[in-house]
């Protein structure tokens, strides 16, 4: 955490940082779009921002206001405005719309409202700053809004501050404290939709386990049984089952390049989610702004060998040869992805001048992360994984000839074991999600991220356990095209997430407006994607381990018991 020590007297600035209104939390301006005027205190120049923090739309301007350290201010006016029609306008439009605005004082953010729209439109036009410090450390700060004015044209309203400092017990690393909800994220509800879902867990390992086990167990000994006759006993015998797609099973799937950048993406944003959540439950990411945007693009530029080697592995022992292209299409399209949609979205922050319009440099920064980083990291990834782990290991042969898929029942079919596959999956996150929405959406800050690396692995074990019967029935019902129906069936999770995002758009916010519903469906679309990678991942890896083991398929295409 960012620590400043200051003596009496020292100089504390006030950063003015954006305004916008109170139901579209992400549609912010910086705080002088609106005709405020600053205080006679000269700039001391602007805030060296972060790359998070530019993402973030966070636009720092100096406050102009003197305030020094213990030293109290009593109510001085600062600087006054005449209402000109453009001005009153302005002012005008944002009480009606509730507009607020977030300042700083050492790292610390303050919440203000714009005015007040009773019988006529008001305005707050005097600050009152109540900061707390122990020793040379601030560690607490209150704003009050008072004196309302009421907006009338060509009238001049003049703008005051206050401060008074007083002594305060709260430690230094517990400052952010305050700002932190537990009676929400530590609900009872919480602590129940976890409980709930762990059991959900238990039961559904167990659930697959005995299932596989049975059913596994009564295929072998009917197909012993038919080791035992003769070649003639055989030919009149009714084959059927998952031992017959032996010779298919591991047939390359439809396009292989795709598919093989899909799973390396899904197991490089399983990393970078995994390690980010440690990196919240250890350094405490939520109290500085923008660190925790910062350290999930470093930290997916570091790992990017991940999605480089178990893509390219994949690749390899599916027999490809465009490996440039393979590479290319593993480094870029999730950076693709996310640099289009902000762009677009980008452009509809520029048309209303919103703090969120990403500066030109910021994506340069962006682009030659992806060009300098992440390409050659991806790079060095795909040939270690395709010398390293490239050799195909499959149990048994391929048949020159794929085998004829037969007709089965409509509940046996992919799209339908698509549909069907995430849906527990979902449930067991449904609850996580609407605390997650809730923190970016509207104005919770989000921090108790040992809940999400819970929810993160009972994800993973539900996945694998609900699809993992899915998948068997697909193949005992000779159908081997168990690839991409194994990954679409764990990614469907994300279809549902996308769903209730619009529930809670039209149910649960107030969100409004060209700029903000645009900003909303753009990044859950992001975010839904990425989760279904993530998801699909997991199935695919657990049932390529499964067929592979030698045990099951052995090298004469016989069945053996698990």
């Amino acid at each position: 955490m960012h620590c400043l020590l200051y003596e009496d007297g020292e100089e504390v600035v006030l950063w003015m940082n954006t305004v916008g209104p109170y139901h579209n939390r992400q549609e912010t301006y910086s705080y002088f779009s609106l005709p405020f005027c600053a205080g006679p205190k000269e700039s001391i120049g602007h805030y060296h921002e972060t790359l998070g923090e530019n993402l973030q739309g966070v636009e720092l301007e100096f406050s102009g206001l003197d305030i020094d350290f213990k030293g109290n201010v009593k109510k001085t006016q600062y600087c006054s405005v005449e209402l000109s029609e453009e001005k009153l306008k302005a002012f005008t439009y944002a009480v009606k719309n509730h507009y607020w605005y977030q300042m700083y004082i050492d790292d610390l953010p303050i919440w203000g409202i714009v005015g007040e729209p009773e019988e006529g439109n008001f305005i707050w036009t005097h600050k009152k700053f109540d900061i707390g410090y122990n020793g040379k450390q601030i560690v607490d700060v209150n704003l009050t809004s008072e004196n309302k004015v009421k907006l009338v044209q060509n009238e001049k309203i003049t703008f005051s501050y206050e401060v008074k400092w007083h002594e305060s017990k709260i430690k230094f690393e517990k400052r952010f404290d305050k700002y932190l909800d537990p009676n929400f994220f530590q609900h009872r509800i919480h602590w129940f939709s976890i409980f709930n879902s762990f059991m959900m867990v238990i039961f559904l390992v167990g659930l697959v386990s005995m299932i596989l086990m049975r059913t596994l167990r009564k295929d072998y000994a009917r197909y012993s049984k038919e080791d035992d006759l003769d070649d003639m006993e055989k030919d009149l015998g009714d084959e059927y089952g998952w031992k017959q797609v032996h010779g298919d099973v591991f047939r390359p799937a439809s396009n292989a390049l795709l598919f093989s950048s899909l799973i390396g993406t899904g197991y490089h944003i399983s990393v970078v989610t995994l390690c980010v959540i440690s990196f919240a439950i250890i350094g405490d990411l939520y109290t500085e702004r923008g660190s925790l945007l910062s350290t999930a693009i470093f930290v997916f530029a570091a790992t990017s060998p991940v999605n480089g080697y178990f893509g390219g592995s994949l690749y390899a022992r599916m027999g490809g040869k465009l490996w440039i292209k393979q590479m290319l299409m593993s480094a870029f399209m999730l950076p693709a992805v996310v640099c289009g949609t902000a762009f677009f979205i980008n452009f509809i922050a520029i048309y209303y001048h919103a703090s969120r319009a990403i500066p030109f440099g910021t994506m340069v920064a962006v682009t030659c992360i992806c060009l300098f980083v992440i390409l050659p990291l991806t790079l060095v990834g795909t040939v270690l994984g395709r010398n390293l782990a490239g050799q195909p290991n499959y149990p048994c042969r391929i048949n020159a000839v794929p085998r004829p898929i037969p007709e089965k029942k409509w509940f046996m079919e992919p799209s339908v074991i698509i549909v069907l596959g995430g849906i527990l999956p979902f449930g067991s996150i449904f609850i996580e999600m609407y605390f997650i929405f809730t923190s970016f959406w509207a104005y919770k800050i989000y921090y108790v991220y040992g809940f999400m690396l819970l929810v993160f692995l009972i994800l993973a074990v539900v996945t694998i356990c609900v699809t993992i019967v899915c998948t068997y029935f697909l193949l005992n019902a000779e159908d081997y095209r168990w690839q991409w129906t194994s990954f679409l069936a764990a990614a469907s999770t994300s279809c549902y997430v996308y769903l209730y995002s619009f529930y809670y758009f039209f149910f649960k916010t107030k969100m409004y407006g060209l700029f903000q519903t645009t900003f909303y469906f753009g990044y859950m679309a992001l975010f839904s994607l990425s989760l279904g990678l993530m998801c699909g991942k997991y199935l695919w890896l657990c049932w390529y381990k499964l067929l592979c083991k030698e045990d099951l398929f052995n090298s004469k295409n016989r069945l053996m018991i698990l």
